[in-house]
Parts: C-alpha cells; structure tokens; sequence
C-alpha cells in the first residue's frame, strides 16, 4: 500500500502536524506501507532533506489561505501512484485543492485513491466560541459554507486523534455529514530512560528548586492554557495548608502581556517558579524529578507534553478540555476536572489528599494508559486497520 500525505508545510516551527507525520511514516514503513508527502515548501529548505521518505516540496505557497498554483496539477499527475491521500488539517488550500482536484480525476479514472481528512483539532468548537477569535471565527464559517464542509463530507472518512475529538467535531458546525468517522489516536516518542544528567540540566536551568518532587506545567503561558485558574488554585492551597509542592510553570511567553501577568499574580508566593521553556534533559529533569503534571486547558486537541508524563510515569492533573481525558480518566491515569477556578482548586487539592499508595498506583496506571494508547506503534496501528 502506497499513502500520500498532504500538508500545507513541513516546518517544524509548526508543531504538531508535521511532527505527527514525521512521527508515523517510519513506523508505518516497519509495517510495509510506502510513503510520500506533498507540501507546500521552498524545495531549498534547509529543514528539507533530511528525512527517511520522500518528501515533494512544490514551492512556497502565498498569503493567509498557503495558495500554490503548482498544487492541483502535481495532484493531477501523481494520484495514480497511491492507494490513499491524507489531507492534514483545514481551512488551508491543500484542503479545498485536493477535494477539487480528486472529483475532477474521478470523471477520467475508475481507480482513484481514497481520500481521509487528518482535522488535527480544528473543529473543535472551542476556535468558534473564544472572544479573541471573532473574526476568524467568521471567517470559518463562510469557509465551511462554502469550501470546508464539501472537504469533510465528501472524504472517505476523518480521522481524529482521539474520542473527544471525534464527539466535539459533530458539534461546530450546520450540516456536517461525513461519510466515516474514525480514531485513530496519536502517537509520541517514547521517552529516553532516565539518567542523573536529567536531573543535572534541570537543576542549571532553576536553580530555584528545592530538589523535592514538584507540580510542573510544560506549555505556552498563554490565556487558553488557563495558568490564571492554576496560579490563584495554587495561591489558595498554600494558603490553607502551608506547605506545598514547588509549582514550575515552563514554556515560553513571558515576555509577553499575559505572561508578565501571570509572573505579578505569582509573586507573593516563593514556591512559584517561571523558568522560561525547558527542553532536551532539562525537560526530562523537570518531568522525571516531578510528581504530578499539571494543565487546566481551556482547549488542548491532544497534548504532546500530557502524553509525555504519562510516558515517563506521572499521574496528569488536567482539565477535561484536553481532549484525550476520557482515556486517561478511565485508566486512572490522572485526575480530570473542568475547567474553572473552583474545578482547578479541586484538581490540586485532589491530589494532594491522595494516600501516598493512591498516587504510586495512579502513576503506575499513567504509564499503561500511554503503552495501550499514545505509542507510536499504536496509533498506526490503528489508521491503517481503519483504512486499508
């Protein structure tokens, strides 16, 4: 079986599509299925070429919806090589190119590939409702009307990284039909064991930690990964009890408005630390060396760095606006609660009730929620069951 990927770029700086395909192709060619992507790229890409597959970088693409001309004729001329096409993420021309491009190649050709669409999250009601996307919320609406909806119904099927994701997507829009839907989850790295250099790094980079095991948050300090709700929980919880578990909240955007914020909100407690984003061992250290992890989203598709703890054996305290709670609440993997000032409060306070053999089980547990769900090896498992 031979699988085309489409996506609008490879960069790495955006995150999660591509790394998610980077993730799976050598997996799933252990597994016999060839692969190729499409993108829309300058060829001369100093992030291209290093791949294990065959990459086809047809040219950057321009403006706000990645318009490629050069997209719908190399379409054109290559479906026949491929058994499936996978449209990765919406709202893009590489959505509405290909959709275009396979009914026109259906009026010449009885073999034509079937046709999946990767949503990635973004239907996810939650881009349609938050104050700060009005105006892009509407233009997803006139785009659903006209281009978004035609894209989804008529695939072959959807896919989507988990169960929420699939329940929430039937939620945003009028007349959304798709012919299939289908999970087939996600997967993420196994982490490196651990090592005494972990913990080493972390410390060089806060300095600040008392050497006992802690909360930590690994995100952007951004209002939709609601550290507000985390903050004042935390704020209140030493007030009652006194003596708690440091709290680190890493990732960038502190110098932006929000994060400046957030820094003032915390500083009438020492027990509070921003050490800015935190990655290679340092990361590790800060995972490893903690707890619990913790993050009161207001939206989270799928979370690598959740996954992430529960790989490396740490129960996830988390709000169940990140979508792959329903896993994780019935594996026992974590503690799961709205997301609000009184739930995130709860989700602390929760924890720190626990008997000290309630949480090594919910640790234990964390780590089996990640082996029977968020493996790499599973989650292409699972889409080629689904669409070979």
């Amino acid at each position: 079986m031979k699988i085309l990927m489409i996506v609008s770029s490879m960069h790495p700086k955006h995150g999660g599509v591509s790394q998610g395909i980077r993730n799976s192709i050598p997996e799933l060619q252990k597994m016999g299925i060839e692969h190729e992507v499409v993108c829309l790229d300058d060829p001369n890409s100093d992030y291209l070429g290093q791949d294990p597959f065959v990459i086809h970088a047809i040219g950057k693409s321009r403006g706000p919806w990645s318009y490629n001309k050069e997209l719908s004729p190399w379409l054109l001329a290559n479906f026949h090589r491929f058994d499936a096409v996978i449209i990765h993420g919406l709202w893009l021309y590489t959505s509405y190119a290909t959709t275009k491009a396979i009914r026109k190649y259906r009026k010449k050709h009885t073999s034509v590939p079937k046709v999946y669409v990767m949503t990635h999250g973004m239907l996810d009601p939650y881009f349609q409702k938050a104050a700060a996307r009005r105006l892009k919320a509407v233009r997803n609406e006139i785009y659903w009307k006209f281009i978004e909806k035609k894209v989804i119904n008529q695939a072959d099927g959807v896919l989507f990284t988990c169960e929420e994701e699939l329940l929430l997507a039937r939620t945003t829009f009028p007349n959304y039909n798709p012919k299939r839907e289908i999970n087939v989850g996600y997967g993420v790295h196994t982490p490196p064991n651990y090592e005494p250099i972990m913990r080493e790094a972390f410390v060089e980079k806060v300095p600040q930690w008392n050497g006992k095991p802690h909360f930590v948050f690994l995100s952007r300090v951004h209002s939709k990964k609601g550290v507000d709700l985390l903050i004042k929980a935390y704020l209140r919880l030493e007030k009652e009890l006194g003596s708690l578990p440091q709290l680190i909240i890493a990732g960038p955007g502190l110098d932006q408005p929000y994060g400046a914020a957030m820094q003032e909100l915390a500083s009438t407690s020492a027990n509070i630390i921003f050490p800015g984003m935190l990655s290679g061992d340092a990361k590790w250290g800060a995972l490893y060396e903690s707890e619990a992890f913790v993050l009161p989203s207001h939206q989270e598709n799928f979370g690598i760095a959740v996954v992430e703890a529960l790989a490396c054996e740490k129960p996830v305290l988390i709000s169940n606006k990140v979508n792959i709670w329903r896993e994780i609440e019935k594996g026992n993997g974590g503690i799961v609660k709205e997301d609000t000032a009184t739930a995130t409060y709860a989700l602390l306070k929760n924890w720190l009730i626990l008997a000290k053999e309630e949480q090594f089980q919910m640790a234990k547990d964390a780590q089996k929620v990640y082996l029977e769900h968020f493996t790499i090896a599973q989650a292409c498992k699972q889409l080629l069951s689904s669409i070979c």
